[in-house]
């Protein structure tokens, strides 16, 4: 009896690893045992608590995909689908953006990278710019004398005679903007400077505005460059295609040649007169500069002018998007931008570091020599602005010598008129349907009287301009019938 006593003194706390040291060998291996098991039960639950999971969330993914083809129709939910980034089913306000920003027609400032400040010791580049305006007899309205345009309508583009600023000092690190990202320093790469924003969902820009936003980032010296010809560039324009792309033509140990091409327009009149829209073809020119953007060497900026026609305008007729719209083109015979020469430094110093005056005895600014640059490869200028051509439009890689696609091709210019015209064409080039970009506004455009709301909820979202496109796709369909049932 005395060995069964606890002798352990009251107050005092047991010894429990003097306990287990106690236990026997096979109340040791029950309880080691005990623990392996546990610890495999919970390896083997994880993969099955995980499936059970992935199962629980497939399953309700079917039945929001059931739920949504049940109150979207198969059409709505594929809409619904490419909306959807993350295909779960559901629109975060992220992904619904696309869709508010057509409603409310406002888009949120885009994030920019912030701007890099320049040495105000650094070089400075001075740019003239050149300009002859427009000629207006070179527009097809001035072939029936403008009849039925407002003298309002024109007077920014007949007002419009020099540039707004004919000359402007730049430091030179701002051109920094036409470098190389990192990864396109080979000859022949090209980029984007300013990307387009312009998708299927955004649709256009809209109309009805006066002054453009805001520049950020890389659009700020585009922005100024553009401003010496007008006081109101867009350097976000509003159609297709939008944006700035660069390539590099030539390259030495320090030096770039870079092509550029930039589509921007302008916008012309003041309140009370509707907007006009001012959209030269294309910006195009080169600059020299060094890769450390810190001396550039040659800058030019230039609207081609070796084709008849080279300008876009557009004017409204109203204040609201679905008020009509006039088009036109026309000529500009020359807007150019060009560095009087290299860029100087803004302070000199002398061999023992002290400041000089920039103008030397007499009063003349001092002469400074350049070493010549000799390049270590190099494109044509053709070949660079092909290169750019193809970025900006990516079909344009197609073999020009595929005598299929030319066959195409010239089908469906027969059928052209300008401004634009919409066709629906059949695989081997035939036009079943066409409808001119004049007749197809005066379609989509709508009377003071008869104006509603903007878009048509009922509808799905459609508003006159997606309702008149689908109805034109339909008529091309039926008419394309009878050619496949042939």
């Amino acid at each position: 009896m005395a060995a069964d006593v606890d002798k352990t003194p009251a107050g005092e706390p047991r010894d429990d690893h003097h306990n287990e040291d106690c236990a026997t060998p096979s109340s040791r291996r029950a309880r080691s045992r005990f623990k392996q098991l546990s610890s495999l039960f919970l390896i083997a639950a994880v993969p099955f608590i995980g499936f059970c999971i992935k199962y629980y969330q497939d399953v309700q993914l079917v039945k929001r995909h059931e739920a949504g083809l049940k109150a979207l129709g198969a059409d709505g939910l594929f809409f619904f689908s490419s909306l959807d980034t993350d295909h779960d089913l559901y629109l975060s306000p992220e992904e619904f953006k696309p869709i508010a920003e057509k409603l409310t027609g406002v888009a949120p400032p885009p994030e920019f990278e912030e701007e890099i400040p320049h040495d105000p010791n650094g070089e400075t580049l001075t740019l003239y710019a050149k300009m002859q305006p427009l000629l207006l007899e070179s527009m097809t309205k001035s072939k029936d004398g403008f009849l039925g345009v407002s003298h309002s309508s024109l007077s920014g583009l007949r007002s419009w005679k020099r540039p707004s600023v004919p000359s402007s000092t730049f430091y030179a690190s701002q051109f920094k903007v036409f470098l190389p990202p990192s990864g396109k320093s080979a000859l022949g790469d090209t980029w984007w400077i300013i990307p387009s924003e312009l998708n299927i969902f955004t649709g256009y820009l809209p109309n009805n505005r006066y002054h453009p936003p805001t520049p950020r980032g890389k659009e700020v010296l585009i922005h100024s460059l553009l401003s010496m010809f007008h006081p109101r560039p867009f350097v976000k324009t509003r159609f297709a295609s939008q944006g700035a792309v660069a390539c590099i033509r030539a390259a030495s140990d320090f030096y770039y040649d870079i092509v550029f091409r930039i589509h921007a327009e302008f916008q012309l009149n003041d309140v009370p007169d509707f907007p006009f829209w001012f959209t030269p073809g294309q910006f195009t020119g080169n600059i020299i500069l060094s890769k450390d953007a810190s001396h550039v060497r040659e800058f030019h900026l230039y609207v081609p002018n070796d084709k008849s026609l080279n300008v876009d305008m557009e004017w409204l007729y109203g204040a609201s998007e679905s008020s009509n719209m006039e088009v036109d083109i026309g000529y500009l015979p020359q807007m150019e931008l060009r560095a009087e020469g290299p860029s100087t430094p803004s302070v000199i110093y002398d061999e023992q570091g002290n400041k000089i005056d920039s103008r030397g005895e007499g009063g003349e600014p001092i002469q400074f020599v350049f070493e010549e640059i000799v390049w270590s490869e190099e494109l044509s200028r053709e070949e660079a602005s092909r290169r750019l051509e193809v970025t900006m439009y990516p079909f344009k890689k197609a073999d020009k010598k595929n005598l299929d696609l030319s066959e195409k091709a010239r089908l469906h210019l027969e059928m052209y008129t300008f401004p634009v015209e919409m066709m629906v064409a059949l695989p081997n080039g035939t036009v079943v349907h066409h409808i001119n970009a004049n007749n197809f506004l005066d379609q989509t455009s709508m009377k003071p009287e008869d104006e509603g709301p903007a878009i048509s909820f009922s509808a799905g979202f459609e508003d006159p301009s997606t309702s008149t496109y689908i109805r034109f796709l339909q008529e091309g369909l039926e008419k394309a019938r009878p050619y496949l049932e042939s």
